[in-house]
């Protein structure tokens, strides 16, 4: 049983990485990581194309912009490694009471996470957690993005096990 559970969130996490990949490459992915974030109660500014200066998206609680905590985002769209030299590019841009966050379709190298875990104000999305984030997040999605990415809420055989969360 545990298999059929592990078979239907693995296909589904592909099924989501693969569309975004192959759907919403560069500026495009930026206006959904936006989206997302607006679900999380976000308000956000993505920059217009080519001219985001490092920073794609700036995110932020209030509606002006002003209060803490600002959020500057860079947004990687590949599906590879992101380098030491991209997170800290970003973390560069950021005032000293500013957080970075980097979200990317693949992963970052051992060098960029050891990067970012010592810098308590910037944190890395790599594809995997970014799907966690729009499962949790999806029925609250832009109607456009829910059908870019159709899912449907199913149920699967969940048993208890000794050490299975």
């Amino acid at each position: 049983m545990a298999e059929v559970r592990q078979d239907v969130e693995e296909t589904t996490r592909d099924f989501i990485l693969k569309t975004l990949s192959q759907e919403a490459k560069g500026h495009p992915f930026e206006h959904f990581v936006a989206s997302l974030l607006r679900t999380m109660g976000y308000r956000t500014r993505v920059s217009a194309e080519g001219a985001d200066g490092g920073v794609d998206i700036v995110a932020h609680k209030d509606e002006l912009g002003f209060e803490p905590p600002i959020i500057k985002v860079q947004v990687k769209s590949k599906d590879g490694k992101v380098s030491d030299q991209e997170v800290s590019a970003l973390y560069g841009k950021l005032a000293t009471s500013e957080f970075g966050l980097v979200v990317t379709l693949g992963y970052f190298t051992p060098a960029a996470t050891a990067f970012a875990r010592s810098k308590p104000n910037l944190r890395l999305v790599t594809g995997d957690l970014l799907v966690e984030m729009l499962l949790e997040h999806y029925d609250d999605l832009e109607p456009k993005y829910k059908s870019l990415i159709p899912l449907k809420h199913v149920y699967v055989p969940d048993p208890a096990e000794d050490g299975d969360d």
